[in-house]
């Protein structure tokens, strides 16, 4: 099926506010804020001793959780804790490649980002998944 002439205007405009077409920076601001974002988050979980797949500037942050067994207690863990996430296992991976799955904004806040942080922390001491940390530090 084709693309609504609607939907076709949404991504044309969507092109100009980020191309500043538009007349202001908004577009410009919003990638910024999008990237200072995604390489802050990645940054922290590596920091976490977490393994964490892709490149910076990428606003999608996978991070491995590798066992099956960790892919539903590693979701239920982070909803108890008022964080949606959404993690992947077999079929759409490997069997052994579970995953969980970022989707970083350019509306996060600094703050909000800290706040997931810590959550994501207490989830990844709880299911021992600091995989990039050795046993003696």
């Amino acid at each position: 099926n084709s693309l609504s002439p609607v939907l076709c205007q949404q991504v044309i405009s969507s092109f100009k506010v980020i191309m500043g077409l538009d007349g202001t920076n908004i577009g410009k601001q919003k990638i910024t804020a999008l990237r200072d974002n995604s390489n802050y988050f990645r940054m922290r979980l590596c920091d976490m001793g977490l393994h964490v797949l892709g490149h910076y500037d990428s606003p999608i942050c996978p991070v491995m959780l590798y066992n099956p067994a960790k892919i539903s207690a590693f979701s239920r863990e982070c909803y108890k804790r008022g964080l949606a996430v959404c993690v992947v296992g077999f079929p759409a991976t490997p069997v052994l490649m579970s995953r969980a799955r970022f989707c970083i904004s350019a509306g996060h806040t600094r703050e909000d980002l800290d706040v997931a942080l810590e959550k994501i922390e207490e989830v990844a001491d709880l299911l021992m998944i600091r995989y990039a940390k050795n046993t003696f530090g």
